[in-house]
């Protein structure tokens, strides 16, 4: 407890931000203008008295001077050891500040009282208990930090007064907390805080301790990994600088904040991308997420966000590249040039946007191979002055080749569809996704039901990658899908884009295509000038007609490449002269017979329908139309069982026709003068040639029916005529699909007289009419109608029946 007060005239010598206790030593610098002065003040007052110069330390925080100070004794005035002039101050005892005064030199000079301190002796029992675990925790502390010289020093404190003022010198206090010693009167309470603060240290730096044991174990594994790498990045920067490499912007690309920042992107895209920096910031370097997550940065930054192109809007040059690209194809030209129309009305009337939709448009070009699908993907985007993308889909299986793979798979990509935008550099291309009836489906998914929402206009203006996690508009791209087979897409596929059948060219498109498009470039890659070698168009036609029997012209073009490599060749070797012209009859010479005569063009004797029994039919395949023949026969009575067979590798529905034909004329065959007892004892036997080759579907049940009535009557059936059409039980002709092809096949095999079901008779608006202009076409109702046009007259003579 507080004894007795001594009054006091001191110069202050204020500490900023510090605290000096009693009983410590601190050396003070004298450079410093507050302290030079009040030593100076003490040293002038000290002359005139036989005791030290005496100061009072006050502590000044944020320029407020506490209310207690401590008297200090210059002890010696000299060098600090850095060789700047300072003096060495103990602290003596505490001093209650009073009122201002006056006195020698600059310094601030007080008034104050000594507060004089006393402890009861003996010590009670609980302050011995309290200066024992003082010792013990300082001990403690003294020891981890290695300050053994000081231990026995603290152990020789008695005084508590004196033990509580050393704590002063513990660096971990604050200087809130030494000032609230300093002020602190009663000796066992300063002891109390000083324990206490003390005690919080220690479990503070345990659970230091404990998490850098933690950390030390977890890093320890990893450190030589983390050294060699410092080293080897030191190594690569040695050698950038040696080269002239290191650049600051090499370093400022790789600042990704930077880059999004600086990056024109939609505002949803922009915060998820500063998301994925904040994570990247707080990767470690070993982490193998940060790659993970650069890599989605640089996809991010690379997609054209805002880019876009401009239309062409002139629609009569856009119909003019179409036309100069690709002969015939009217459906799609008309298409695209509607498509060009309404977009630059929108324009003109400002609804680029509506709903956050824009104006694209998503067409399935369906067609037999070789018509030019792909090839005019990239002319539709020629003439709308678009960027053009190709995205192969034959033989995808893997639902993330379309949406993209998880970020959590190593390797992980976006999907084809974001691929595709980011090479094509634009938000608005033209995308054609080629062979979309070749997609399979597996147990790693359905890519085609990945596409419903790519082709879906209601739905692709919010499109998500799952490797990207980010709406991407598609809504301005225009997507060509292509397909050979229609059947093959799924229907809910087929019911978002709008279809485009190609079905085809006929012969005079083909020779139009082989001398403006194929001739011109098969020279250029034989190395022959124009003027060198020509090709007639007797020529082509010849090619067109015998030598290539297809809905498309890939197998034209090779035999137009055929024929200029032989020419090509004869002249290296000296055997042709150049320039040539290449007529019909040089054909022959050059590149060997024809391969597909047309039936009329052949001896009468050997056509197939030149005995009872053969029909021509007109069936669709992936190659297009083609020309289809049906064989039948009886069985010996005696030898053979009474039924029906087939062969030729035909599926359910077919056989199923082929039943129904002879049902039908089984109970028809009196009305038509048919000998049915023949088909009750002798087995019926229908083959389709190129066995070797599944066929289906329901359209050749009038040729069974026609080959089976030819067959009984032994009329022949017309060499000119080919027919096509479902067939009932009671003889009525239904309709079926693919008109069109099927017409172009007759076309091309020289048949000039077609039968169709009365109820397709509208499909013919879509033939070509040079095409119907060369055909004679019967729509019927009534097989009767049918047999009546096929067969030929009774009285024609026939070879005997097989």
């Amino acid at each position: 407890m507080a004894s007795t007060s001594t009054p006091l005239t001191l110069p202050v010598l204020p500490l900023d931000d510090e605290v000096v206790l009693p009983g410590m030593v601190v050396p003070l610098d004298l450079s410093d203008t507050d302290v030079r002065a009040a030593v100076e003040a003490a040293q002038a007052a000290a002359r005139t008295g036989p005791s030290k110069p005496r100061v009072l330390l006050v502590p000044r925080v944020d320029g407020t001077y506490a209310n207690t100070g401590v008297l200090g004794t210059v002890e010696q005035v000299g060098r600090l050891a850095d060789g700047d002039p300072g003096a060495l101050i103990r602290g003596v005892g505490r001093v209650r500040i009073g009122a201002g005064t006056t006195g020698p030199g600059a310094a601030l000079w007080v008034e104050g009282l000594t507060v004089e301190e006393e402890v009861p002796e003996p010590l009670p029992g609980a302050v011995t208990e309290l200066v024992k675990e003082y010792k013990a925790l300082a001990t403690n502390w003294l020891k981890k930090r290695g300050a053994w010289q000081v231990v026995d020093r603290v152990q020789a404190i008695d005084d508590v007064s004196a033990l509580a003022d050393n704590s002063g010198y513990s660096p971990f206090l604050t200087t809130a907390q030494k000032v609230e010693l300093l002020e602190a009167a009663d000796p066992v309470e300063r002891l109390k805080l000083a324990t206490q603060h003390l005690r919080d240290h220690l479990a503070e730096q345990d659970v230091a301790e404990s998490i850098a044991k933690d950390v030390q174990e977890g890093v320890d594994k990893q450190q030589r990994e983390f050294l060699l790498r410092r080293q080897l990045d030191a190594v690569r920067k040695e050698l950038r600088e040696l080269n002239g490499d290191a650049k600051d912007a090499a370093e400022e690309s790789d600042d990704y904040r930077v880059r999004v920042e600086a990056a024109d992107l939609p505002e949803t895209v922009r915060e998820a991308a500063l998301k994925e920096v904040e994570k990247l910031e707080r990767a470690s370097d070993q982490s193998p997420e940060g790659s993970w997550i650069r890599t989605w940065l640089d996809t991010v930054l690379e997609l054209p966000w805002n880019e876009r192109t401009e239309d062409s809007y002139d629609i009569q040059g856009a119909r003019a590249v179409l036309d100069a690209e690709h002969a015939g194809l009217d459906d799609v030209k008309e298409r695209i040039t509607e498509y060009l129309a309404v977009r630059k009305r929108r324009a003109d009337r400002g609804l680029g946007v509506v709903g956050g939709r824009r104006g694209g448009a998503v067409l399935a070009l369906v067609g037999p191979p070789g018509v030019g699908k792909t090839s005019l993907g990239e002319s539709v985007a020629h003439s709308m002055g678009r960027k053009f993308v190709r995205v192969a889909l034959g033989g995808v299986r893997d639902e993330a080749e379309i949406r993209g793979h998880r970020r959590t798979y190593v390797g992980a990509l976006p999907g084809r569809i974001v691929r595709a935008i980011k090479e094509a550099g634009s938000m608005n291309p033209v995308v054609l996704l080629d062979e979309v009836d070749k997609v399979g489906s597996d147990f790693r998914g359905d890519p085609a039901a990945a596409l419903l929402e790519v082709l879906d206009p209601a739905q692709n203006h919010t499109f998500r990658d799952h490797y990207l996690e980010v709406e991407l508009d598609l809504s301005d791209v225009v997507f060509l899908a292509t397909a050979n087979v229609l059947e093959a897409i799924p229907e809910a596929l087929l019911d978002r884009m709008e279809l485009v059948r190609l079905d085809g060219y006929t012969e005079d498109e083909k020779v139009v295509i082989a001398r403006d498009h194929l001739v011109p470039r098969q020279l250029d890659r034989a190395g022959l000038a124009a003027d060198e070698v020509t090709i007639g168009d007797d020529a082509l036609r010849k090619l067109a007609g015998e030598y290539t029997r297809e809905a498309g012209v890939r197998n034209l073009e090779r035999s137009v490449t055929r024929v200029l490599r032989k020419v090509a060749a004869q002249h290296e070797l000296g055997e042709r002269e150049l320039p040539f012209t290449v007529g019909e009859r040089d054909l022959r010479a050059l590149i060997g017979r024809p391969h597909h005569v047309p039936e009329s063009a052949q001896d009468p004797a050997e056509r197939r329908t030149s005995v009872p029994g053969v029909a021509t039919g007109l069936a669709v395949t992936g190659a297009g139309g083609d020309v289809l023949y049906v064989e039948a026969s009886l069985a010996d009575p005696e030898t053979g069982a009474a039924g029906l067979t087939l062969t030729g590798q035909l599926g359910d529905v077919m056989k199923e026709s082929a039943q129904i034909a002879l049902s039908f004329l089984r109970s028809h065959g009196a009305e038509l003068e048919l000998p049915v007892a023949d088909l009750k004892e002798r087995g019926a036997h229908i083959h389709f040639p190129a066995g070797a080759v599944p066929k289906d579907g329901p359209s050749a049940g009038v040729t069974m029916t026609a080959a089976l009535a030819s067959l009984l009557s032994g009329r022949l059936v017309r060499t000119d005529v080919a027919m096509t059409g479902e067939v009932s039980l009671t003889g009525r002709v239904l309709p079926i699909g693919g008109v069109k092809q099927k017409l172009l096949a007759a076309h091309r095999a020289g048949i000039t007289t077609v039968i169709i079901p009365k109820r397709n008779e509208a499909d013919l608006d879509d033939v070509p009419a040079e095409v119907l202009e060369k055909l004679e076409v019967h729509p019927v109702n009534d097989v009767r109608q049918v047999l009546e046009l096929a067969l030929a007259p009774a009285d024609v003579a026939v070879p005997v029946a097989a």
